[in-house]
C-alpha cells in the first residue's frame, strides 16, 4: 500500500522548460520592445504617451508572470537558488553575481571587513601595487562625467542616461580595487585560496603544489594550462601543480590550469608560508612505511 510519505509532488526535471508557450512569446515581445524604447529615448526620438504607458504595462505583466513562475517553482520544493537557476540563464546569473560582488566590496572596503579571512592561518594582501593606477583611472572617469554633464546639458534624456552610466563606471572602477583589497590570498587548513578582484577564487590544496618559486614577471604570454593573475602588470610567485585545478572563467566556462602566477604585497611571506605548509603536509618516512 502506498503511504502518505511516498506521495510527493514531482519536481521539474533539470532540462524541462519552466515557462509555457504564452510566457515565452511574451518575453520575445516584451524584451525587444523595451530595448527599442530605450534606444528611442536615448536618441531623443519623441515617443507618444500611449506607447510609454503600453510599454510599462507590458513590463509589469512580464514581471508578474515571472514572479508567478518563481512561486510555482518554490511550491514544487525548489530552493531559492535552484528556482533562480531555472529562471535565469547561468551566464547571466554569473555576470549579475559578479557585479553584486563588486558593489559589495565597496561596502566591505569602507567598513574594513575583508572577505573570507575569519579562520585563515595566514592572509596575504595583493592590491597595493595597483592602487595608484586605479585611483588615476577613477579620476579620469570623474573628469569625463563632469565634462559630459556640461556638453550634454541641452539634451536632458541623453544626459540622464550617460550620467547613470558614468556614475556606475566610477563605482565599478573603485569596486574593482575594493574587491582586490578586501579579497586577499588566504592560507587555511592546508588550502591556498588564490584570488583576484571578484572574478577569480581558486582553492589549491598545498599537497597539489609541486613547486613554488619567486620570480618577478612583467610580461605574461597566454598559454593553455597557465593562469596569470598580475597586479599592476606584475606577478611575483609561480606555482606549479602536480595535477590541474579548475579555474572557471567569468561566465562559468571551465579552465584547467597547472601553472598559476600571482602577486602579493609581501611575496617572501607568501613563499615562506606555502613552503612551510607543503613541508608540514608531506608524508614522513614513518608514514610511508
Amino acid at each position: 500500500m502506498t503511504t502518505t510519505s511516498e506521495i510527493q509532488t514531482p519536481r521539474p526535471q533539470p532540462g524541462a522548460p519552466v515557462r509555457g508557450p504564452a510566457l515565452r512569446k511574451l518575453r520575445a515581445v516584451a524584451v525587444p520592445a523595451q530595448l527599442a524604447l530605450a534606444v528611442c529615448l536615448f536618441s531623443g526620438v519623441p515617443v507618444p504617451g500611449t506607447v510609454l504607458l503600453g510599454a510599462k504595462l507590458l513590463l509589469l505583466v512580464l514581471l508578474g508572470a515571472e514572479a508567478y513562475v518563481w512561486l510555482r517553482l518554490r511550491r514544487l520544493g525548489l530552493s531559492r537558488r535552484q528556482a533562480l537557476a531555472r529562471l535565469v540563464p547561468e551566464r547571466v546569473a554569473r555576470y549579475i553575481a559578479h557585479e553584486a560582488r563588486i558593489m559589495a566590496s565597496l561596502v566591505r572596503w569602507i567598513a574594513r571587513r575583508p572577505h573570507g579571512v575569519g579562520e585563515a592561518d595566514a592572509v596575504f594582501p595583493h592590491a597595493r601595487d595597483q592602487a595608484a593606477m586605479m585611483y588615476g583611472l577613477t579620476f579620469v572617469c570623474v573628469a569625463e562625467t563632469v565634462a559630459l554633464s556640461f556638453l550634454l546639458a541641452r539634451w536632458p534624456v541623453v544626459h540622464g542616461v550617460l550620467l547613470v552610466v558614468d556614475v556606475y563606471t566610477v563605482l565599478f572602477v573603485l569596486g574593482m580595487h575594493a574587491a582586490a583589497a578586501t579579497r586577499p590570498h588566504v592560507l587555511s587548513g592546508g588550502v591556498l585560496r588564490v584570488r583576484q578582484a571578484a572574478h577569480v577564487d581558486i582553492r589549491v590544496p598545498v599537497t597539489r603544489i609541486a613547486s613554488v618559486r619567486r620570480e618577478a614577471l612583467f610580461t605574461h604570454a597566454k598559454k593553455d594550462g597557465e593562469l596569470n593573475l598580475p597586479i599592476g602588470s606584475q606577478t611575483s610567485l609561480t606555482l606549479e601543480l602536480t595535477e590541474p585545478v579548475d579555474a572557471p572563467k567569468l561566465l562559468g566556462a571551465p579552465r584547467l590550469v597547472q601553472v598559476i602566477r600571482l602577486h602579493a604585497d609581501d611575496p617572501k611571506s607568501l613563499y615562506d608560508a606555502v613552503t612551510w605548509a607543503r613541508t608540514a603536509s608531506a608524508p614522513t618516512p614513518q608514514d610511508a612505511d
